[in-house]
């Protein structure tokens, strides 16, 4: 296990948030980061924009004329690690030094990353906090300021927490639009929302069951000593996650990472549609794969996964090849069926639309700072364009399971209640609905057979009327 310098780190992690601030996915930016410094960066990071909100609180009492950006990044990423929630364990680890998690899991989905957080005194914290913004071009001139600031914390911290108990961005850790918007959605569970969202998402595989079995499957875990439990009819989700491609069974394609809640989409769509051999089905929006895979595993058909990025199509073959499956993988604008479709028509559609992402926001904790407002109206007119372009390329009886991984109404009841009431020849059968994270699905139609433990997601399953 390497032995990083906590300041390093603390250097890494504050300019991933310099780039969400500028606009940047953490995904992208952690590929700028240094390989051997790639896993510590990524769990302060997490940590860091899951309780940002806190931290950019107490940074605005600890200096009320924000420093420059660099500066202002570093003790927000210290401050988020310093403060402690009231019910949370003390902190013991005083070494400057961390061992880190296995490097290969920080690349995959759903890997330890988001579930691993480093432990340090608060003295070490602040030393090595100092010691990162001496040895940064851009902080070093600001270094006595942080540790006047980081010091001044640990000596009023109970008063300056205090003081921003009564900042709702402060205490649910999310922008105020966002709060506002999920009251507005829920007023029932909004809090338990955003309360799941401040958790840490668990590792969950998708059983690949053309080459083996869920129960096979957490045998072989079992033998490796790996603590499991079977999860719905496909899935499985470990108690501690560990480097994916350490698995076993990881290069013979028996398994996919995929949250529980997506793993409803390809079921929901097959079992709308006559079995036998012989089905033809368009995954639009298909990027990386894993419900196109999942499509292939259940049943005999012939899948077109498309998807408007080029890169993103090279993943889904990457991701198929791994599982034994083939699909006709295609390039190409879902909005513009034109440039790419046959004529013949679809049995089924599984349209997992481009959203804002607000129900996966526990494993992309930095979705909740880079989206706007203004982001919501926008993908819904994506949305509905989608809809209303690919209908005409379903058959009469044939379904389109409409998805996205959003919580907000806008992007889920309420666009498919507009799509009903403008195509006469549409019906919603019983579907699942808005799912909370973790939360499961409430009604009888589906009952919870997913143990609670999964992302927000909002699922419609839409018949077409023969004539």
């Amino acid at each position: 296990m390497a032995q990083v310098p906590l300041w390093r780190q603390l250097q890494g992690a504050s300019g991933l948030l310099l780039a969400v601030r500028d606009g940047q996915s953490m995904t992208a930016a952690l590929l700028d980061v240094d390989a051997r410094l790639r896993p510590g960066v990524q769990a302060l990071g997490f940590h860091a924009l899951r309780w940002l909100g806190r931290a950019e609180a107490l940074r605005q009492q600890l200096a009320k004329k924000p420093p420059p950006p660099e500066a202002d990044a570093l003790l927000c990423v210290v401050l988020a690690l310093l403060w402690r929630e009231k019910k949370a364990p003390t902190l013991a680890t005083a070494s400057a030094s961390a061992a880190l998690p296995p490097e290969g899991a920080h690349f995959a989905r759903g890997g330890p990353s988001e579930n691993w957080t480093p432990a340090y005194t608060d003295f070490t914290l602040v030393d090595q906090a100092v010691e990162a913004a001496k040895r940064s071009e851009a902080t070093t001139h600001q270094a006595s300021f942080i540790n006047g600031c980081l010091r001044r914390f640990l000596r009023e911290r109970d008063a300056l927490v205090a003081k921003t108990d009564a900042n709702p961005q402060a205490v649910w850790n999310h922008p105020q639009w966002w709060i506002d918007r999920l009251r507005k959605d829920h007023p029932e569970q909004w809090q338990a929302i955003l309360r799941a969202n401040n958790t840490k998402a668990p590792l969950t595989l998708r059983i690949n069951r053309r080459k083996t079995s869920v129960d096979q499957y957490l045998q072989a875990l079992a033998a490796m000593n790996i603590e499991a439990a079977a999860l719905g009819d496909q899935g499985v989700v470990l108690a501690h996650a560990v480097a994916v491609p350490s698995l076993p069974g990881y290069a013979e394609g028996h398994f996919s990472v995929q949250d529980a809640a997506a793993q409803m989409a390809a079921p929901l769509l097959i079992g709308a549609l006559p079995p036998g051999q012989g089905l033809n089905i368009l995954d639009a929006c298909a990027a990386p794969g894993g419900k196109t895979a999942h499509l292939l595993e259940l049943a005999d058909c012939t899948v077109t996964a498309l998807d408007i990025d080029a890169r993103r199509c090279e993943r889904i073959d990457q991701n198929l090849t791994r599982l034994g499956l083939y699909a006709q993988i295609t390039v190409g604008d879902a909005a513009q069926p034109g440039r790419w479709w046959d004529g013949v028509l679809f049995d089924g559609i599984l349209l997992d639309a481009p959203c804002t992402a607000s129900g996966i926001v526990r494993r992309h904790p930095d979705v909740r700072w880079l989206r706007r407002p203004t982001d919501i109206a926008q993908l819904a007119s994506i949305q509905a364009q989608l809809m209303q372009t690919l209908w005409p390329l379903l058959k009469p009886g044939g379904a389109m399971v409409y998805c996205t991984c959003s919580v907000f109404r806008a992007e889920g009841d309420a666009q498919v209640q507009t799509f009903l009431a403008h195509h006469t020849d549409a019906r919603l059968e019983p579907s699942p609905g808005h799912l909370m994270p973790q939360n499961g699905s409430s009604g009888a139609v589906f009952p919870d057979n997913l143990l609670g433990e999964h992302d927000g997601f909002y699922y419609a399953l839409i018949k077409k009327q023969t004539a």
